[in-house]
């Protein structure tokens, strides 16, 4: 998918490197066409890394994408120059006013937290709410999962004895929605985290529907109004070696960390991993993209409702 995005993002100079088409905002300009608006409310730490992931999944389809990054207001990146965010991010009030076709919520480090002790909880419940009625599709990884859950449905979050490391392997419980065209009935993706939702919670919610889950890791896809929302609660985006670097870095910390579980070759961190879950990652945000983003979403962004 050809995306409009700066021609000076990091992520570009990247990406072209991977052979992955990337547009960039000048030649993009050329085409008469309407492109999907998509938001990106990066709530990770290494946001270059994270956009880089997303973009590289967001390339796979001939629709032209306009992408906007956003930013907390209330909480300033220690991990990502301050230069970066000024250029490519924008605070909430700049977009309000706005509509988007699709919004991705990532994850963030803050699962050990009650919902409401997190410092920023009250700006992302309003990002949360706008979005129901400013976006046709939003995909919410991880922590956003959650959060996403807890705010709208009322489900809660559980620690977990150990956390849940590693790549594992994932049913599709429902093989006639959108979102699995393609997929083998067994996939694997990455999951990183301390918390979880359970299955029984989820059923007794009316109009939740879950997609998917692993006998290991639990819960993994559960969509919400008929795939105006997605809850993703492991990381499909993540690269190759995302594991790998959260590993060591625990480990020159000195924290206790596990070997992620079906990640190295022979389970040897000092081999590399083996990438079981990049093909129903690319599915996974393709068929999002096609199936209830540019099918879905109104010719007109501002009948978006």
């Amino acid at each position: 998918m050809p995306l409009n995005i700066p021609s000076n993002l990091p992520a570009v100079d990247a990406l072209k490197k991977e052979n992955i088409f990337v547009k960039d905002s000048e030649s993009a300009a050329n085409q008469d066409i309407r492109p999907l608006k998509i938001i990106v409310l990066n709530l990770m730490p290494l946001k270059i890394t994270t956009e880089t992931d997303l973009i590289r999944l967001l390339s796979n389809t001939p629709l032209q994408i306009e992408l906007d990054l956003l930013k907390i207001k209330s909480h300033t990146s220690k991990n990502t120059p301050m230069e970066h965010m000024m250029t490519f991010y924008k605070d909430f009030d700049t977009v309000k006013k706005q509509r988007y076709d699709g919004m991705i919520i990532t994850g963030a480090p803050i699962e050990n937290y009650e919902f409401e002790e997190v410092t920023y909880w009250n700006e992302i419940v309003e990002i949360f709410d706008w979005a129901k009625t400013h976006v046709t599709s939003t995909l919410y990884i991880c922590w956003a999962a959650q959060a996403g859950l807890y705010h709208y449905y009322g489900v809660p979050k559980y620690p977990l004895p150990q956390k849940k490391f590693g790549v594992f392997k994932h049913k599709v419980l429902d093989s006639k929605n959108p979102i699995f065209r393609g997929f083998d009935d067994i996939f694997y993706a990455p999951h990183s985290r301390h918390t979880e939702v359970k299955r029984a919670d989820i059923e007794k919610v009316s109009g939740l529907k879950i997609l998917s889950e692993s006998e290991e890791a639990g819960v993994y896809i559960v969509q919400g109004r008929n795939g105006r929302e997605f809850f993703i609660t492991g990381h499909s985006e993540y690269a190759p070696n995302t594991l790998k670097d959260e590993y060591f870095r625990d480990k020159e910390k000195g924290l206790e960390i596990q070997i992620p579980c079906n990640y190295f070759e022979d389970d040897d961190p000092q081999k590399k991993p083996v990438v079981r879950w990049r093909s129903h990652g690319n599915l996974l945000f393709t068929n999002w993209l096609n199936y209830f983003v540019y099918q879905k979403t109104p010719y007109n962004i501002s009948h978006i409702r």
